[in-house]
């Protein structure tokens, strides 16, 4: 019998929103290009660190508060994609990482210049790759199916059918806003988003690659994890002297309930030194190994 170790699972996030963009209207004076901030009014419970937008024009013209470096041809379009970082007081940085957005140095930020007049924009939160959760501590996840009694008069035994499945969970993390995956903190940003929601898209581990319980080393590359679109429905934190800060929160899902199991071997992308191609998430670029 082969025996699995919780320490060896973990919870990937994907930040998710409704499709509908949301329209603000950025004003000439709203934008300082000498720290290269600008500020959306009204929008201070939308948009968090780390975030992922797509900023368009309704105008149809060049985001002319954006200087032309920050786009990949060094040209200027009326629509762009950037991360981002919010300060303290709701002033937004575009960076080109997720990395860099985190951090948020104002030195790593994109070059912002201030529009020749005020632009009407629509901006929506576009799904990125999957970023582990930091400091996860434990997690549960259930699946309930809820029965359609469908017994007659005449039957002996009772019989009942499947109908609709329903899903919930909780998770625990030490709290921390500084790590380079996914920070913690997020879940408590998440659970207070008015504008655009507190979905979100989970994998939870259960066997992840790089790990074995057993003597069967053509296992080690595995993986099984539940994949779950959800809303949190309560976040929390515990503070207290003799102990580390926790932060909490339970979900509920709200789609399809999915159970993958990934049992193909990888090659992993190298460079011409022999050392590994790491994506932005620092795990290694991986192809499925092609058959003897």
């Amino acid at each position: 019998m082969s025996v699995y170790l919780g320490s060896y699972g973990y919870v990937a996030l994907k930040r998710t929103s409704p499709p509908r963009a949301i329209k603000v209207v950025l004003h000439t004076g709203d934008v300082n290009d000498g720290a290269n901030r600008f500020a959306l009014d009204g929008q201070e419970n939308t948009l968090v660190t780390g975030d992922y937008i797509y900023i368009k024009n309704t105008a149809a013209s060049d985001l002319d508060f954006v200087a032309a470096s920050g786009w990949y041809d060094n040209q200027r379009h009326p629509d762009g994609n950037w991360y981002i970082s919010v300060d303290e007081i709701g002033g937004i940085r575009l960076f080109d990482t997720y990395a860099k957005a985190v951090n948020g140095n104002s030195a790593d930020a994109i070059d912002l210049t201030v529009p020749a007049s005020d632009l009407t924009l629509d901006i929506t939160i576009q799904n990125q790759d999957f970023l582990r959760l930091g400091q996860i501590t434990a997690y549960e996840l259930s699946t309930q199916r809820e029965t359609i009694d469908v017994t007659a008069l005449s039957d002996e035994f009772r019989s009942q059918l499947g109908a609709l499945m329903t899903g919930s969970g909780s998770l625990q993390a030490h709290w921390d806003y500084q790590n380079t995956g996914e920070q913690s903190n997020y879940l408590l940003q998440l659970a207070i988003r008015t504008e655009v929601g507190s979905a979100f898209d989970a994998r939870f581990y259960l066997k992840t690659a790089n790990y074995t319980a057993g003597a069967g080393v053509d296992q080690t590359d595995d993986e099984i994890f539940y994949e779950v679109s959800g809303v949190v429905t309560q976040a929390g934190v515990a503070f207290s002297p003799d102990s580390v800060v926790q932060v909490s929160a339970d979900f509920v899902t709200t789609g399809p309930i999915r159970l993958k199991v990934r049992t193909l071997s990888y090659d992993e992308l190298l460079q011409e030194t022999g050392d590994r191609i790491l994506q932005e998430n620092n795990s290694a670029i991986r192809l499925e190994s092609s058959p003897d």
